[in-house]
C-alpha cells in the first residue's frame, strides 16, 4: 500500500539497502507524477490570483480526496486478498462504491459548506463551490480506489504495492481540476 517492491526476506533480516533499492524507484515515480498537481495550479494561477482565499481549500480537498480512496482502496484489496472479490464483480464493487461515495460526500460536502459558511465567515457561492468539488471529488476517488487495485490485479501487479500512492496522486490531479473547474465556471475566473 505505499507504493515499495516487496521483499522476500523478512524486514529485520533484509538489508538497509535493499529496503531502500525497493522504494527508490517508485518514490521518483510518483514524485514525477505527483509534478501534474503542480501543473494543474500553475495552470489556475490567475485564478488564485484573483480569488486567493481558493488556496486554503487544496489541502483540505486533495487530503479529503485521498483518505477517501484510500478506505475503498483498503477494503477491495482485502477482499482480493479475501477472494470475496474477483474479477467479475467489478461493476458491481464500483456501482456499491459509488452509493458509498454518494453517501459519504453528501455528508462531508454539507458539514463543510456550513463549516465555510460558519467558521470561515465566506459567503454561500464560495461555501456551496467547495463543497461541490468535495463531494464530485470524494465519488471520484472512491471509484478510482476500488477500480484501481482491481485493475492492477487483472494486469498481474500487486494491488497492494501500488494502489494507494497511485490513487493519491491521480486523485490529487482530478480534485485539482474539478475544483477549478467549478470556480471558474462559477466564479467566471
Amino acid at each position: 500500500m505505499a507504493a515499495m517492491s516487496p521483499s522476500d526476506e523478512p524486514y529485520l533480516k533484509t538489508k538497509i539497502t535493499r529496503l531502500a533499492l525497493n522504494r527508490i524507484p517508485w518514490l521518483m515515480l510518483l514524485m514525477i507524477t505527483a509534478i501534474i498537481s503542480g501543473h494543474i495550479i500553475e495552470r489556475f494561477e490567475h485564478a488564485l490570483t484573483v480569488m486567493p482565499v481558493l488556496i486554503t481549500f487544496i489541502p483540505m480537498l486533495m487530503d479529503t480526496a485521498g483518505n477517501s480512496g484510500a478506505q475503498s482502496a483498503t477494503l477491495i484489496i482485502r477482499g482480493i486478498a479475501l477472494e470475496e472479490i474477483g474479477a467479475k464483480d467489478a461493476f458491481t464493487v464500483w456501482l456499491r462504491e459509488i452509493r458509498v461515495a454518494a453517501l459519504c460526500g453528501s455528508a462531508l460536502a454539507t458539514v463543510n459548506f456550513v463549516r465555510v459558511l460558519i467558521f470561515n465567515n465566506m459567503d454561500v457561492a464560495l461555501a456551496f463551490s467547495v463543497s461541490l468539488a468535495l463531494f464530485i471529488t470524494v465519488i471520484i476517488a472512491k471509484s478510482v480506489g476500488c477500480l484501481l487495485p482491481q485493475l492492477a490485479k487483472l494486469l498481474k501487479f500487486d494491488p497492494a504495492v501500488m494502489a494507494a500512492p497511485a490513487i493519491t496522486t491521480i486523485v490529487d490531479a482530478a480534485g485539482l481540476l474539478v475544483y477549478f473547474g467549478i470556480s471558474k465556471l462559477m466564479f467566471g475566473i
